[in-house]
């Protein structure tokens, strides 16, 4: 790398945990994290989490000073949490909320309810085009059953593939957010093999914090012990990722984590680790190349085992679209033979029996309640097997082309 450097940028990404009337001390630690981006002075802020456009605004008007170009993307029934604050000025925006995240009937779940989407702004800083990225991945309920490991990959591949498509004007690219995978699952190996992205930790110069860059801590009073159990250190599930695309490098100085409780107040942030970096921008040398997404075997591997959990998932969807169908046609059928009932009844002659009329309503309220029920969940899962079948079918291409270019050397 080039020993003049042209910028330094200093991220700070956090999952803020900030739902209304149900996080615990959610008032106070906005209030803390305005303080500490107040304090700390970071050139660009990505927070996940941040569900009431009320915090939103409250922490707008706090850092409207240092901060002076914001943004909250809108997503989905409650929003979806994803929202950035920088020191310079925001060009552009755009939203895209992922085909699958999740399903409706999870109340205790809620992704579905959250429109999970990556969020992209564009910035310019001294003539340097950057396409900077946030995120919130589909969560991971129970790792030995993970119910949305399907969805969670094929929000991965859709994140690779809008970078990817999104980013061809840009001279730097940054992603950051909750991922919600560990640091060796294939959605992460999907972002960095796939999108060529470069992980900060891994790439850092200097690193402080939590062992193993890990933002999720027995430490923290907040975290969940039970899904620690087997992680005593912690796991690592929010990164930030970049890369550069034309004449420029990017190098990762330091990637810090925070470590529990705030300086100020013996509370955490969040439940999660906030993670920092330093990243240095200077002139490629014009010697080296630019650096392109890697078109190695492994990436194969990495494509294929990608596409198994894919058809694991539409395997899944369809069992289910098969089961609310043939949920609606027994609906039909009862509703049909409640018909022939009520019309035997009226036309059988004079030797008929008296009529249970409140016991064959709520029969048949109850048939039609299935029916609208199950009609609407076949109609969802017809929607998810298609876009399941739409993501197994974009993989197949790519692994076709990417063999092909291996092949041809």
């Amino acid at each position: 790398m080039g020993k003049d450097c042209l910028l330094q940028l200093r991220v700070f990404d956090l999952n803020c945990w900030g739902i209304r009337y149900l996080s615990k001390l959610q008032q106070e630690r906005i209030e803390l994290i305005g303080d500490v981006l107040l304090q700390d002075g970071f050139d660009l802020v990505l927070l996940q989490e941040v569900w009431s456009e009320k915090d939103y605004w409250g922490l707008k008007k706090k850092l409207c000073v240092c901060y002076p170009s914001s943004h909250y993307f809108k997503s989905g029934v409650i929003g979806s949490g994803l929202c950035v604050f920088s020191k310079h000025q925001i060009l552009d925006t755009f939203l895209y909320q992922y085909s699958v995240n999740g399903y409706p009937y999870m109340f205790q779940h809620g992704d579905w309810f959250g429109g999970k989407s990556v969020g992209l702004v564009t910035l310019k800083i001294q003539d340097i085009v950057f396409n900077v990225y946030v995120t919130h991945l589909h969560a991971e309920y129970c790792r030995e059953k993970d119910a949305y490991l399907s969805h969670r990959v094929v929000q991965a591949w859709e994140l690779s593939q809008f970078i990817q498509h999104t980013s061809k004007g840009a001279d730097v690219v940054l992603l950051g957010g909750d991922l919600n995978m560990h640091s060796e699952d294939v959605g992460v190996r999907l972002l960095r093999g796939w999108a060529g992205l470069r992980d900060s930790f891994i790439s850092a110069e200097k690193v402080v914090g939590c062992e193993g860059g890990s933002t999720l801590v027995p430490t923290n009073r907040f975290t969940s012990k039970k899904e620690l159990k087997c992680y005593p250190q912690g796991i690592r599930i929010d990164y930030i990722l970049y890369k550069s695309l034309s004449q420029y490098e990017v190098r990762c100085n330091s990637h810090e984590t925070t470590t529990g409780t705030t300086p100020s107040k013996d509370i955490p942030y969040s439940d999660h680790e906030a993670v920092m970096v330093t990243l240095s921008v200077a002139k490629r040398p014009p010697e080296e190349g630019l650096n392109h997404p890697t078109v190695e075997p492994v990436l194969v591997d990495i494509l294929n085992e990608a596409r198994m959990e894919v058809r694991v998932g539409l395997h899944s969807a369809e069992r289910q679209q098969y089961s609310c169908g043939r949920m609606a046609v027994l609906a039909i059928l009862l509703l049909l033979m409640q018909g022939a009932m009520g019309l035997s009844s009226m036309f059988g002659g004079a030797l008929q029996q008296p009529f249970p009329k409140v016991s064959f309503s709520l029969l048949s309220l109850l048939a039609v309640l299935v029916l609208l029920v199950s009609t609407v969940l076949c109609l969802f899962h017809t929607i998810e097997v298609k876009m399941l079948q739409g993501t197994e079918e974009q993989m197949r291409l790519a692994l076709q082309t990417l063999q092909d270019k291996i092949s041809s050397g």
